[in-house]
């Protein structure tokens, strides 16, 4: 009587189980790196949307020949963490901090300039 082998194709349940444990851990590790890539990129559209209302108010100052001039921002802003920005993150040579920006999500921007040119920076009520 001639043996012949059987051709068994396929995975085992353990093989299975082990590719499915790794990819879990490799989803575990990317999750935050993936959130506080997330955070950074919502902090740099709120930085970009602050210096465009401050670009805008200059203009307005400009055409006003140096009166007081104002401008607020069209895009409400995405985040309140910014206390996590990078340091030395200035526009109109004031620091870009939590100091200066508490509790901003939601909310639009305005940049103020008064006649002898001083930059201020609030957030809309």
């Amino acid at each position: 009587m001639k043996m012949t082998k059987k051709n068994k194709k396929g995975f085992t349940l353990a093989e299975l189980l082990i590719v499915v444990a790794i990819i879990a851990v490799l989803v575990a590790i990317a999750i935050p790196i993936f959130t506080s890539q997330l955070e950074k990129s919502r902090q740099a559209t709120d930085a970009a949307n602050i210096r465009a209302t401050y670009a805008q108010a200059m203009v307005n100052y400009m055409d006003g020949g140096d009166k007081a001039a104002s401008a607020t921002s069209d895009a409400v802003m995405q985040s309140d963490k910014w206390d996590k920005m990078p340091d030395g993150t200035k526009i109109a040579n004031k620091d870009v901090n939590a100091t200066n920006f508490k509790k901003t999500k939601g909310k639009k921007m305005i940049c103020s300039i008064t006649a002898t040119g001083e930059v201020s920076f609030t957030a809309e009520t």
